[in-house]
């Protein structure tokens, strides 16, 4: 069996925050040269022959799976519930090649993976505590996967609980069944065992719209899970299962996905201190297009997500991260620390409307504004946008992200701010030009606004 990529591609979708998307198409385009990119609200499915090394660069994407299925919608019958359960077997039942094929090519993936760790010489470990500290982190991530819920009792019919789309279900496992007959060899290949009841799995369920009216998510993971045993005869363990099935219903579409990597691409090994999600932060960083040699201010660093995702992405500019608070500066440090960037930003404590910069001397600005729920900014927005003014130089880039409030402040109109109708099949979902500007002053100042992302 060939063990690097396919050359024809793959079919991938990633999850992704509402609003990200547009982002995650650029960049499966231009990291992966990835084709047939489209997009619902949520997920974005591409076609690439990347391989394992090169996916796991996606920045903007919270979760990369391989696509088992995708097809429309399934019916919800809430008064005569055994036509839903045929439609859920269905699932697996109707096209049980695609389930292998999709298994051959996640063991692909993680078998060529695995021989280039080999074959590629080994790095010289960091020396000192970091490098212990980065191997706990991860192995303390990989812990948290596995018990971020307790188990529950089999009697409630439970293969699989919904948490949310990076979450992991619940532990417990199901006695297998006996499979049925012609596909066993098939599916010991594809899973590379000699027994294709040593291949272990759970069913990861998410139900929304009309189906998650009628049926649990329990109900509809456990059927689909027992089609998958009766099937191919893999044993149910939902503890430490070798493989994940990932399903999502919802009035618009269902899909059937395997993830391909146990920790979400969203955990940043490198942070130790999570603040600002890193994928929003990688996100506005891109779109203050940096350029080498570049003067970076984060006015408002908090924890400095947005520093650590902009200088490992964007290394050759100058990061300078400010915050009032001596607690949040001290995170930052010591996430900083951890990633080993503390000699290439540097952080100072003053306030976002006094900043100890000339005019006119600031490249680019990128801040997370406090919403208000666990920060509170003290002073009025339009202040703290004149101080950023006063530094940022003529020609200059300002990225911020604010809340809903804090755009109505700037901009004095409600009924600009609504955000766009829905743009899930649209390629972009981009607000252009004057953000909603009456014909009163505008509260920018010499600023124009360019675009905004809801």
């Amino acid at each position: 069996m060939a063990t690097g990529p396919d050359p024809a591609g793959t079919r991938f979708f990633c999850t992704t925050g509402r609003g990200l998307e547009p982002f995650v198409l650029r960049e499966v385009r231009a990291r992966l040269g990835a084709k047939q990119v489209e997009y619902v609200s949520g997920k974005v499915f591409f076609t690439t022959s990347s391989d394992l090394n090169t996916l796991k660069r996606l920045k903007s994407a919270e979760r990369l799976f391989l696509l088992v299925k995708r097809q429309h919608p399934l019916p919800a019958y809430p008064r005569h519930k055994e036509k839903t359960f045929r439609e859920l077997q269905r699932l697996v039942h109707d096209a049980p090649e695609l389930w292998l094929e999709a298994l051959s090519t996640w063991e692909r993936l993680l078998a060529h993976e695995a021989k280039e760790r080999t074959l590629s010489p080994r790095t010289t470990a960091p020396q000192g505590k970091r490098a212990g500290d980065s191997e706990a982190l991860i192995a303390k991530k990989l812990r948290t996967e596995h018990t971020l819920e307790e188990p529950k009792s089999l009697q409630s019919g439970q293969l699989g609980k919904e948490r949310e789309e990076e979450a992991v279900p619940g532990h417990r496992g199901l006695v297998s069944q006996d499979p049925l007959p012609g596909i066993q060899g098939e599916a010991a290949t594809a899973a590379g065992t000699k027994d294709p009841g040593s291949l272990t799995f759970r069913v990861s369920c998410r139900c929304s719209g009309a189906i998650a009216k009628a049926f649990t998510t329990q109900e509809v993971s456990r059927l689909v899970g027992v089609a998958l045993m009766k099937q191919f005869g893999w044993r149910a363990d939902l503890r430490r299962p070798r493989l994940e099935v990932f399903l999502h219903l919802s009035d618009v579409y269902s899909v059937v996905g395997i993830p391909v990597l146990r920790v979400p691409l969203a955990s940043r090994a490198y942070i130790q201190t999570a603040g600002l999600r890193s994928t929003v932060a990688w996100a506005m960083a891109s779109l203050a297009e940096i350029q080498a040699g570049a003067f970076v201010l984060d006015p408002m660093c908090g924890l400095g997500t947005i520093l650590l995702e902009a200088a490992r992405e964007w290394p050759n500019a100058c990061y300078v991260g400010a915050d009032i608070s001596d607690a949040q500066l001290v995170g930052a440090g010591d996430n900083l620390t951890a990633a080993g960037f503390w000699d290439r930003v540097e952080l100072l404590k003053a306030s976002v409307t006094e900043l100890p910069l000339l005019s006119e001397s600031v490249d680019v600005i990128i801040s997370d504004v406090p919403f208000g729920k666990k920060f509170k900014l003290g002073k009025d927005i339009r202040s703290i946008l004149g101080e950023m003014e006063r530094v940022l130089r003529v020609g200059g880039t300002l990225v911020l992200l604010l809340s809903e409030a804090h755009c109505q402040q700037l901009v004095g109109r409600k009924g600009d701010l609504n955000p766009p109708g829905d743009t899930s099949h649209e390629e972009e979902t981009v607000v252009p030009g004057d953000m909603g500007r009456t014909d009163a002053a505008p509260p920018w100042g010499s600023l124009m606004p360019k675009e905004a992302h809801w």
